[in-house]
């Protein structure tokens, strides 16, 4: 994972603010406009939405795992081959975001209580070439700077002129 960590408390304000950051740069947007891509080569506001629920799952299930169990021993899924035993790409967009946000109110319960020493608890995860050792820091600190980068794909994407 690039770049200097992130506290605690900036991944919960990053987790936090994604929903209704997503749900204010796309309140006034066309449901056609939100399923349509910039560019051929680019994802619609729907696409990356579907993605950033596919890492939600994903890194979210790993992160409840790490948290109920004593150093589990957790498979590598990807979320790319996880977003197509979904119908995520397919449903309403503000549909999508409400689900999105419910998924993420349910994760930051879990994590707002978590004592500080909580955040290092970790899992051996397996499937992905050489065993890792991954915490629950980890992953939030993942989720939260993952999705901070594709916010500007969904900017870009209710804010490209279309033909």
């Amino acid at each position: 994972m690039p770049g200097r960590s992130l506290t605690i408390e900036q991944v919960l304000t990053l987790l936090a603010h994604m929903p209704p950051r997503i749900a204010t740069l796309t309140a006034e947007v066309t449901s056609d406009r939100l399923h349509t891509a910039p560019t051929p080569d680019e994802w619609s506001a729907n696409d990356v939405l579907a993605h950033l629920r596919a890492c939600a799952d994903v890194w979210g299930n790993c992160i409840e795992a790490i948290i109920a169990g004593d150093m589990p021993t957790l498979r590598a899924v990807n979320p790319t081959t996880w977003i197509r035993q979904t119908n995520y790409p397919a449903l309403e967009f503000r549909q999508s975001l409400g689900s999105f946000a419910a998924q993420r109110a349910g994760l930051l319960a879990i994590l707002e209580p978590l004592p500080p020493e909580s955040w290092s608890r970790a899992a051996t995860v397996t499937g992905a070439g050489k065993p890792l050792e991954r915490t629950v820091l980890f992953y939030a600190q993942w989720m939260a700077r993952h999705e901070r980068s594709h916010i500007k794909q969904i900017e870009r994407a209710v804010t490209i002129m279309h033909p």
